[in-house]
């Protein structure tokens, strides 16, 4: 499996003893849609560059944006065409941008440069470095940022780009000399005028593909659909390269059926990494090969497949697993991944990206495991609000009360207006989980009923792929009044 050694480490010292390839001209890019977390990334690369970066959107608003001020990066509030005067030498176009945008229109009218973000990134940040995607619907995020560590705990100093921020480097993306570079490979689409998935840019040596369902209803009608991406990636791994493909998925089976020219490895399953627990001790075998031991602060068994395709992923880049584990121990996971955000009476409350339903029962699961190692002690309340695409489109909706049967209590909540309202009706969706559940479409009367709901030894999991309204503040906020108050 991954290869043959000798070529495999012959490559390593190549890319080890080589610097990627001279910095380019500077130029003066404009990125339209900069505050995404994706293009912001974009952005920061480019400013290491050596570039002179400028960039709008439609939401200029803290953090991306006092991330990029500090970056040194003007920002300009929405799409005027008054931008034109800015006369870059190339307008970066972000996934967020459509036909009728009048910044776009003026920009095709006159027929000026413009490239999409993910191309942009491929053609001048990638290329010449050995690149290690992680692809996926799920654990996209994790994954990178547990190989990004493992890589920068063994001395490799990588560049990365990840939808999130790892808590190890407290920043989303960073550009260094190392040849490495740790990229989140998005099944997303890549522009209005390129509706390929963004990875489709990256071409990577080592590619990751965690795991593959159905997501993104807006722009993939079917499964098929998103299989069809995949091929296309696997097809841009080189034949000294390798895939890493979670074994026990009937969708990566079958875009590997369609074509394979790249090394295998699998993991979750017996013949290539797995895990065995025995008495809470978590041994990782490589086939029939112990590896060590995985010792850490996470839970839950999706961050542990996590853990084995970032150590496979590693051993390729030339980290021995013995070493990728002990770098795990000190791995402190992803903002809003789990995230504490406060305990206030006993109460404690947690922020999670969870979206997508089988990401709200593999969070849920990983949290009841959690309070299961500690006595069990404690309800989960869970507050959920479905505003994902593919949710609001309601393709998923019937999943909804099977994906949350480990909360003991569950707040769902569904604007009726704006951006991100709901095109159905979130009680009746969740009518099948009976008194346990309740929706809302007003944020304070959520708060409110939360508040009223938690007791002390409680444990509120919210769950969302936006800020929520600061709901989560709000909760705690509220939780601390009525401390004080009944004191």
């Amino acid at each position: 499996m991954g290869g043959d050694a000798p070529n495999r480490s012959a490559t390593i010292r190549r890319y080890l003893s080589e610097e990627p390839r001279p910095p380019e001209h500077p130029m003066h890019i404009h990125i339209l849609g900069i505050c995404g977390t994706f293009m912001g990334g974009v952005a920061v690369l480019a400013r290491a560059a050596g570039h002179r970066v400028t960039g709008c959107d439609a939401h200029v608003y803290p953090p991306m944006s006092t991330q990029l001020a500090e970056q040194g990066i003007v920002l300009t509030e929405g799409y005027g065409v008054d931008q034109l005067a800015h006369k870059p030498d190339l307008w970066v176009v972000g996934n967020v941008v459509t036909r009728g945008n009048p910044l776009m229109e003026a920009i095709l009218n006159q027929g000026l440069p413009y490239i999409s973000g993910p191309q942009w990134v491929g053609e001048h940040v990638l290329a010449g470095r050995w690149v290690l995607a992680v692809a996926g619907t799920h654990g996209k995020t994790t994954t990178a940022a547990m190989l990004a560590w493992i890589l920068e705990d063994a001395g490799y100093a990588p560049s990365f780009l990840i939808g999130g921020v790892p808590l190890n480097f407290g920043v989303s993306a960073r550009l260094t000399k190392s040849p490495f570079f740790v990229i989140e490979a998005d099944e997303y689409d890549t522009a209005f005028f390129d509706k390929r998935s963004k990875f489709v840019h990256y071409r990577p040596r080592t590619a990751v593909l965690n795991n593959l369902e159905y997501d993104h209803a807006d722009i993939f009608p079917d499964l098929a659909a998103i299989e069809n991406q995949f091929h296309h990636l696997v097809r841009t791994v080189p034949s000294q390269g390798l895939v890493i493909a979670r074994g026990p998925d009937e969708a990566l089976a079958r875009v590997l059926a369609r074509g394979l020219w790249t090394p295998l490895e699998t993991f979750d399953d017996a013949a290539g990494w797995h895990c065995r627990t025995v008495e809470g001790i978590a041994s990782i075998w490589h086939g029939s090969v112990e590896e060590g031991v995985l010792q850490w602060a996470l839970q839950g068994l999706h961050n542990q497949s996590n853990a084995l395709a970032a150590l496979a992923a590693a051993r390729h880049a030339g980290v021995p697993p013995r070493r990728a584990l002990q770098s795990l121990q000190r791995f402190q996971s992803v903002r809003r991944r789990m995230e504490l955000r406060g305990t206030v009476d006993g109460v404690a409350l947690y922020d999670d990206f969870a979206h997508h339903p089988t990401a709200l029962a593999t969070t849920l699961a990983g949290l009841r495991a959690a309070l299961a190692q500690r006595g069990g002690a404690g309800r989960i309340l869970a507050v959920v609000e479905p505003r994902s695409n593919t949710m609001k489109l309601g393709v998923m909706k019937a999943a909804l009360p099977e994906s949350l049967a480990d909360a003991d209590l569950v707040f769902g909540f569904g604007a009726r207006a704006g951006k991100d309202a709901l095109g159905w009706d979130l009680g009746a969706a969740l009518a099948p989980l009976g008194e346990r559940a309740r929706a809302f479409d007003d944020l304070p009367a959520l708060r409110d009923a939360v508040t009223a709901a938690a007791r002390p030894g409680d444990h509120i999991l919210v769950m969302s792929n936006g800020s929520f309204g600061g709901i989560h503040q709000q909760i705690l906020d509220a939780l601390a009044a009525r401390g004080r108050s009944t004191r």
